[in-house]
């Protein structure tokens, strides 16, 4: 999981970064939209709008906007559903790549992100085209030097997780999407600081490739996070030290 830890943690640092920005807002009231769309307004008896509400506060959203993306997701608003879509394709040397996508238009959505795999040496694919190549899971991600690692596995261990392992610094904590929630909540409640926190696509495997093609791949995985209608993104690459040196 090594090359996925690394690009969880620049997809991390880059979200801190860009906290105060129009874009990581949008890209939140797509999400609180979506959830309420599936689940209803009420957070208490959805847990994916909790869990969105709780990642908007943490950015710093205006309370107003987390509450018009609720009522937009139930109704109460106008300007149509959003739509949670599955995106694959190969990045530079056949990578792969898979992108959650929440749009209201995926008529706009899909040229232009077929146009940013083909612009850094990729195309988007068919559906299924990469998509065996991953498992769908929970991630929590701890400060390996904050936390101890017996204690991070006996919550984990309690409450749904499957897997607790060190990697480049951190603590990676596994589980299945549907024991998420609740091992979101379990760590949530001790007050424990977690650096990352999402149900995404981990792979199974992970390639190297040659630093030129680890670069590009670099840049269309952060051109696609860039993109407003993307939520996640996950790849198989193997994100080397030496790859992010030569991206430097």
């Amino acid at each position: 999981m090594a090359g996925h830890s690394k690009w969880a943690n620049i997809q991390h640092r880059k979200s801190r970064v860009d906290s105060a920005r129009a874009r990581v807002w949008s890209k939140l009231s797509k999400a609180i939209i979506v959830a309420a769309q599936m689940g209803g307004g009420d957070p208490d008896a959805n847990l994916r709008l909790r869990k969105a509400i709780d990642d908007a506060k943490a950015v710093s959203m205006p309370k107003d906007n987390i509450n018009r993306a609720i009522k937009r997701g139930t109704g109460e608003l106008g300007g149509g559903p959003v739509e949670e879509l599955l995106y694959e394709g190969y990045g530079p040397a056949g990578v792969a790549v898979m992108c959650v996508i929440m749009t209201d238009n995926r008529n706009r959505t899909a040229p232009e992100l077929r146009s940013l795999f083909s612009k850094f040496g990729g195309n988007l694919g068919s559906t299924g085209c990469v998509s065996y190549l991953f498992d769908r899971k929970g991630l929590i991600q701890f400060d390996a030097e904050k936390y101890d690692e017996e204690m991070i596995t006996e919550i984990a261990l309690e409450n749904g997780g499957e897997d607790v392992a060190e990697s480049d610094g951190q603590l990676e904590v596994t589980c299945d999407p549907e024991s998420f929630q609740q091992l979101f909540d379990a760590f949530k409640e001790r007050e424990l600081e977690m650096l990352y926190s999402e149900v995404t696509q981990i792979p199974q495997t992970t390639v190297d490739v040659e630093p030129a093609d680890a670069k590009q791949a670099l840049r269309l995985l952060e051109a696609l996070d860039d993109h407003d209608d993307v939520q996640t993104v996950s790849t198989n690459l193997n994100i080397t030290d030496e790859a992010l040196s030569e991206d430097a």
